[in-house]
């Protein structure tokens, strides 16, 4: 389950989160793994786009992938959904903004 430990990782969740692709790769595995070619027809996107939201979902640990042996002897990527639950509310946002990273205004 992921666990939201600082505003900066909040942040990247909800990056990873902002992205219609991303939204359905996560619908797609909640029904079942899959592996990356199959994955990039249903979503009708090629493996390099695919691959970049794979890596962002998998960064924040919403989805792992792993190799698989095909009965053929090729090896194939799969990806799978982590079971997750963000409570979005008010005290998880002020409990993570103390931890949130600020850039600084450059003086000019």
């Amino acid at each position: 389950m992921t666990n939201i430990h600082s505003g900066d990782h909040l942040l990247k969740v909800l990056e990873a989160l902002s992205n219609p692709y991303r939204l359905k790769i996560i619908a797609v595995l909640k029904q079942e793994k899959q592996y990356v070619s199959q994955l990039a027809r249903e979503l009708g996107i090629s493996r390099p786009l695919l691959y970049l939201h794979l890596q962002k979902l998998e960064e924040v640990d919403l989805i792992k992938g792993h190799h698989e042996i095909s009965d053929s002897g090729k090896a194939m990527k799969y990806f799978e959904l982590n079971s997750f639950h963000i409570a979005l509310n008010e005290d998880l946002i002020a409990h993570t903004a103390e931890s949130l990273t600020m850039k600084k205004k450059r003086k000019e």
